[in-house]
């Protein structure tokens, strides 16, 4: 192994299970494994097979789906002290789940030692040996994980240091010293690991946990000062407060320590698997996370956004898209000439310095910000707002007016939401009714119900987030509110705003921004999109046509 080559070791799946809210099926555990196996890490721990059904259906699962690169790893712990190895049920489940490499945990803390184990010191030492030796004697390739090393080695550094030499020399092959609490400081960890470097010629790792927000800094320093192998998981999920965070760790070491752990190319998939785990995880993706994050290379302030269109660096520490990232310019009171003229290239809208809709957008982006619109998480409003006033827009339909009724009809029965909308879209008029569980729902149910015959790729719509802000409680339930609304379908997803005293009117203004960019964006898409355009011009129909539903 090169001095320069850091192996990656992802326990997303067996210690990001354990993270809050976070459960995990067999299935979920195979899809994300194919994920990291993508990604490039070289081991992925799948698992206690001994603690669960469902870890073993795992392990039988990746047999029949074996991985291109990454090893699959068994995860367990030593040998019950009153048991011998050979009938140890944890030891028996470790070798059943056939892998080719096998991790296993011991005691370096003394305290553990007498109080959680209440076996004496050279009891434990004779457990890590035999259970390390005997999986070994198995064939298996055996990473020992030093629990709690840190602090063991803070209460008796000589037998913290023992216990890793029981497990080096009956064969393991990689000594793993984990800050289990969470708890160390970069510095403790470069002291302990430099001297345990200096006392062992067995490969080392790091396991840390991020208790004291220190998961990513302990984890690089711990390389600095000499370990080669880092444990830690996608987004950091994990028990407590989580594990070092992969998406972190593995870019500071490629591109700020010059280590090699993933190729330029893998690296560019890791924003892309850090979403995926947070689907599949059922958890919302953190914005302000660094490197894979959102709003790791978002710019709202017009001095940042200036600058970086004249120069990414000014503003950004690494390339964006070296992990899969993007550059994003948000639109806000706060913008000026710049932020206008670099979103109006991303949306390949013809704006230059001396177009005189500049100042028009610039005034009418801080009125309606004035107004308590906020187009920086809503940038599908924002692109229909420059489109319009830019005059490039296609009317997709016209609203001719809506009525939403909330009704309960009796104390012991749910409340009835029910909207009637009529559009038209050429010279027909859709006079549509439908119900939902709640007003909004009610109201979106009715528009698709009149769209859909004029336009069918709205049946793949889906919305996928809601959410209602009071911008000021001066008048109590009068305030004026803001509506965002996160739709999407198979391939993208868009952000729309509303803003009104009335949440129902509010929700509609988010909702027809949504309907209309997503078929702004079809008619676009589409090579040849006359028979929207004819039908929007009124050449199918000589007069009106209305249509009740």
């Amino acid at each position: 192994m090169s001095k320069r080559t850091i192996e990656i070791y992802d326990t997303t799946l067996r210690d990001g299970a354990q993270s809050i809210d976070v459960a995990f099926s067999a299935n979920d555990k195979g899809l994300i494994a194919h994920k990291l196996d993508e990604l490039g890490v070289n081991f992925i721990e799948g698992g206690w097979p001994g603690s669960n059904p469902k870890d073993i259906e795992f392990f039988r699962t990746m047999k029949r789906h074996p991985l291109t690169h990454a090893k699959i790893v068994a995860f367990g712990s030593t040998r019950k002290a009153a048991l011998r190895v050979h009938n140890d049920p944890n030891l028996q489940a470790l070798l059943k789940a056939d892998t080719e490499v096998i991790t296993i945990f011991g005691k370096s803390w003394v305290l553990h030692v007498s109080t959680a184990l209440g076996i004496s010191r050279a009891k434990n030492l004779e457990i890590i040996s035999d259970s390390v030796a005997y999986l070994c004697s198995h064939g298996k390739e055996v990473i020992y994980d030093a629990e709690h090393f840190f602090d063991g080695f803070k209460a008796d550094p000589d037998y913290a240091l023992k216990t890793l030499e029981s497990a080096a020399k009956a064969g393991a092959t990689r000594l793993v010293l984990c800050d289990t609490n969470g708890a160390m400081l970069p510095w403790e960890v470069r002291e302990i690991v430099t001297k345990v470097a200096k006392e062992t010629k067995t490969p080392i790792g790091i396991h840390a946990h991020n208790d004291g927000e220190m998961a990513v800094a302990n984890s690089l320093m711990a390389v600095k000062s000499g370990a080669t192998q880092v444990q830690g998981t996608i987004n950091g999920i994990g028990e407590r407060c989580g594990n070092a965070n992969l998406c972190s760790v593995v870019p500071n070491l490629k591109l700020k320590m010059d280590r090699e752990c993933l190729t330029s190319e893998q690296m560019q998939k890791l924003q892309g698997v850090s979403r995926f785990v947070y689907e599949v995880a059922n958890l919302s993706p953190d914005k302000r996370q660094p490197y894979v994050g959102e709003a790791a290379f978002t710019h709202k302030g017009g001095v940042h956004i200036h600058a970086v269109e004249k120069h990414p660096t000014t503003y950004e520490h690494i390339t964006p898209e070296a992990v899969g990232n993007r550059r994003k310019i948000l639109i806000s009171d706060n913008a000026g000439r710049s932020a206008l003229l670099a979103k109006a290239k991303g949306f390949n809208l013809p704006l230059s310095k001396g177009s005189p809709q500049l100042d028009v957008l610039l005034r009418e982006l801080k009125d309606r910000e004035h107004q308590g619109f906020q187009f920086e998480g809503a940038e599908g409003s924002f692109e229909l707002l420059m489109r319009k006033v830019l005059g490039s827009s296609v009317e997709s339909f016209e609203l001719l007016g809506f009525r939403v009724i909330v009704e309960k009809r009796d104390v012991n029965q749910e409340t009835v939401s029910e909207a009637t909308i009529m559009v038209r879209v050429g010279d027909r008029v859709e006079h549509c009714v439908a119900d939902g569980n709640g007003p909004v729902h009610a109201l979106d149910n009715a528009l698709r119900k009149a769209l859909e015959l004029f336009y069918p790729e709205l049946r793949d719509v889906q919305l996928r987030d809601y959410k209602v802000r009071v911008l000021t409680g001066v008048h109590g339930t009068a305030s004026k509110v803001r509506v965002l609304i996160v739709s999407g379908d198979r391939e993208r997803e868009w952000n729309t705003v509303g803003v009104s005293g009335n949440i129902i009117d509010a929700s509609w203004q988010a909702l027809a921004d949504s309907v209309e960019l997503c078929l702004f964006r079809e008619h676009m898409a589409k090579a040849n999109p006359e028979p929207k355009r004819n039908l929007r011009k009124g050449h199918e129909k000589s007069r009106p046509v209305t249509r009740t539903v």
